[in-house]
């Protein structure tokens, strides 16, 4: 491999071998380093051998090993002669960011603080199979895999304006027919939960703002002002169908013929891989779902804490871990492609009609979360990324180490302590959790909106700063 750099935050490899495009990596030479590391080239150059790819396989700034596909890879493949492979999306489908801003300051929130936490934290339960306040039957189920986010809204978890500020507005193509008895058995009691690992509701504070007019746009208006930011996906759902068609398309299609048996897909036009469009999308509803029931206790909370809840509004809502059927140039001609995004958020820059209308003008909000006790960031999509990056960019910090290193490194109570010398509050459904979650363990998130910025595949708007956290 011959790693050509073609200038400050951009690498390339050339096609070579099996490979059908070449590869591009955005970072930086901080970042390479523990990119270099792990399996994240062998991997995107795997991907660039994969049937009907189209233009470059590419890597984001937080980018790291994953399954099959490395997180913060994108891919996009011609809809005739491509495929679709749940490696490329992700076992968490559409794990995805929220944010929520509200008129409150940090000098109106901080004294109740810890209240606000405890609160929240017996609405949305947090860990691995926790089970959620919300009831629903198997017929319900169905219908909101099918409506997606539309179904809360309906029986009174949400406002219109809500779905408006969603990605797709809440709702994928879907047909639930093709989730099985099993996934539907998992998905059942966990809707209205954040879950484990990395996912998090956060309460923070907008730290420094950076376009100050399209901050506004977004409803940012002011340094010190108070939002929430919620991220979590699919949970046992979405987790089910991945490894349900990651079975089925190796039992029709075997992996002989594949770089990598992790890279398992099927045909887009066949009947299996519809099939898996439709049960990712049924997933991807769920995940939509679930973040409005989130999003109504955080506003049912702020009202008992804080004695209102009028003012918290839906910034954006983006996925991560999502396959997207969309137009894009390639090769000089406008072509409708399937964009697999793993660990990555699409990026529009301004005009395109998927952006809601209020944003339409600025371009599309960008949620970028940091790690436990560092800052997240708001960005805004560009035309550039449309150009350079199939309109992606990336998707939060990206891990350096593993669950298992953390552990053998530090303890949860250290954790809690460092976050407590930040003025940092955390709620934690466990030590070990917290203790797998260790800053430490991640990129540096400001290094990663920089090569962002810089390329200018998601431009800064403004940073945020943790107040407290409830941690999966």
């Amino acid at each position: 491999m011959e790693l050509q750099k073609i200038n400050e935050f951009t690498w390339k490899i050339e096609k070579h071998g099996a490979m059908n495009v070449p590869a591009i990596i955005y970072s930086s030479e901080t970042l390479m380093e523990k990119v270099k590391s792990d399996k994240t080239f062998q991997q995107i150059m795997n991907v660039a051998q994969l049937k009907g790819i189209v233009k470059n396989a590419i890597i984001m700034p937080d980018a790291h090993e994953g399954y099959g596909f490395p997180i913060g890879g994108v891919a996009a493949f011609d809809i005739d002669e491509g495929i679709i492979s749940p490696g490329g999306i992700g076992y968490d489908i559409n794990c995805s960011v929220r944010l929520l801003r509200t008129d409150f300051t940090v000098e109106e929130i901080m004294p109740k603080r810890k209240e606000f936490l405890e609160e929240m934290y017996k609405k949305t339960p947090v860990g691995a199979g926790r089970k959620g306040m919300i009831r629903i039957s198997k017929e319900e189920l169905l219908e909101l895999m099918e409506k997606g986010q539309k179904w809360a809204v309906e029986r009174g978890y949400g406002r219109k304006e809500d779905l408006e500020r969603t990605e797709e507005n809440g709702h994928i193509d879907a047909n639930p027919e093709f989730v099985s008895d099993k996934a539907i058995e998992r998905g059942l009691p966990q809707l209205g939960t954040i879950g484990s690992g990395n996912h998090f509701l956060e309460i923070q504070k907008v730290d420094k703002i950076y376009d100050e007019k399209i901050a506004n746009a977004f409803g940012i208006n002011k340094e010190g002002q108070v939002v929430v930011m919620i991220h979590c996906g699919s949970r046992g759902l979405g987790h089910q169908v991945a490894s349900d068609y990651i079975r089925l398309m190796e039992q029709k299609y075997g992996f002989e013929h594949l770089p990598d048996r992790e890279l398992i897909n099927a045909p887009i036009n066949s009947d299996l891989g519809q099939q898996y469009i439709k049960a990712m999308g049924a997933a991807a509803n769920f995940a939509f779902t679930n973040k409005q029931l989130i999003t109504y206790w955080v506003r049912q909370v702020f009202e008992k804490i804080y004695g209102s809840q009028e003012n918290i509004n839906v910034v954006y809502d983006v996925c991560h871990n999502i396959g997207k059927f969309e137009k894009h140039n390639i090769d000089g001609q406008r072509r409708t492609v399937c964009v697999h995004r793993k660990g990555a958020t699409r990026s529009f820059g301004p005009g395109r009609e998927e952006i809601p209308e209020v944003y339409r003008n600025y371009g599309q909000p960008i949620i970028i979360p940091g790690s436990m006790g560092t800052a997240s960031y708001v960005l805004v999509g560009t035309k550039k990324a449309e150009d350079v990056s199939f309109a992606s960019t990336a998707h939060g910090a990206g891990r350096v180490g593993s669950r298992s290193e953390a552990l053998r490194t530090y303890k949860g109570q250290q954790i809690i302590e460092q976050l407590n010398n930040l003025n940092i509050a955390i709620k934690g459904s466990s030590m070990k959790g917290i203790a797998e979650e260790a800053p430490q363990m991640y990129k540096d998130i400001d290094e990663v909106i920089r090569v962002s910025h810089g390329i200018g595949i998601g431009n800064m708007v403004a940073r945020l700063k943790p107040l407290g956290v409830i941690k999966g």
